[in-house]
Parts: C-alpha cells; sequence; structure tokens
C-alpha cells in the first residue's frame, strides 16, 4: 500500500538505518519495524484462555482440546436453531401467572 507517513528526525534514521544495513526499501524497513514491536507487544501480553496469537499477530481461537472441528456448517444449524426458538417466543410469550393482590 502506497502513503505518506511523517517520521521523527530519529524514527527516520533508524528506519534507514536498518534499510541499509538490510539492502531493503525505507517502507519495508518500517513495515518490518512495526510488525516486531506488535509480535513483542502481543508475547509480553498474556492472552485470555482459549486463544492464541496467530500469523502476523491475529487473535484467533485455540484448537479444541478433543480436535472436533467446528465446520461452517456447525455453525450455520446454530443460528438456524436460535432463530427459530427466537420466533417461537415471539409467537408464543410466555404467560404470566396473575397472583391476586391482598387489599
Amino acid at each position: 500500500m502506497r502513503t505518506t507517513v511523517t517520521l521523527d528526525d530519529d524514527a527516520y534514521e533508524l528506519a534507514m538505518l536498518r534499510a541499509r544495513g538490510k539492502g531493503i526499501t525505507l517502507g519495508s524497513a518500517v513495515s518490518e519495524s512495526i510488525r516486531e514491536a506488535h509480535e513483542t507487544r502481543l508475547q509480553d501480553k498474556a492472552l485470555p484462555d482459549g486463544l492464541v496469537c496467530g500469523p502476523k499477530g491475529m487473535l484467533m481461537f485455540a484448537a479444541r482440546k478433543d480436535d472436533r472441528i467446528l465446520t461452517n456448517e456447525m455453525v450455520k444449524a446454530a443460528m438456524l436453531e436460535m432463530e427459530e426458538e427466537d420466533d417461537e417466543r415471539r409467537a408464543f410469550p410466555a404467560r404470566r401467572q396473575h397472583t391476586p393482590r391482598a387489599v
């Protein structure tokens, strides 16, 4: 992606040193630095149970312990079931029990 960025002088110098040292463009050096900083931050941060850090720092659900795979079809079936339950609740709302009040 092409964009224009204004860098502080010290950040520019560091990025240029990295680019020259690795023989890459300034843009590639800046991109690498951002990715490394992001990965380091994610490694330092404890992840909630059930989440793992995937490629490029993306958070993902951890694999199930029973190795079962959750498929799109399973999700669609569960969503359809929930919609049907909602439709039933709307069609037949729970009737309130009327209890007479003492006066």
